[in-house]
């Protein structure tokens, strides 16, 4: 949903051809996003029209990039490990 979202502005009945799931399902999701300031919507009329805020899945991904490279270190580690156990 994110993907489809990201550059442009949607309807609920342009999102839903996208999956085969309801409209109440799909409806419910965006609620969830919208809430959680991933995604933003403004009213246009009678219709709610949905769009992806990059910025806070940004955030997201500098903060675990932080993680990325200790994980990485440790996996080389561990890698030098088993080879090294295993001549």
């Amino acid at each position: 949903m994110l993907k489809i979202l990201a550059g442009r502005e949607m309807s609920i009945a342009e999102i839903v051809k996208y999956f085969s799931i309801s409209r109440t399902a799909v409806n419910k999701h965006l609620h969830i996003l919208s809430d959680s300031g991933i995604v933003r919507s403004r009213k246009v009329g009678r219709e709610t029209r949905y769009m992806l805020k990059p910025e806070p899945l940004v955030n997201i991904q500098n903060w675990l990039s932080f993680f990325k490279h200790d994980w990485e270190d440790k996996l080389s580690a561990l890698k030098r490990f088993v080879e090294e156990d295993n001549n």
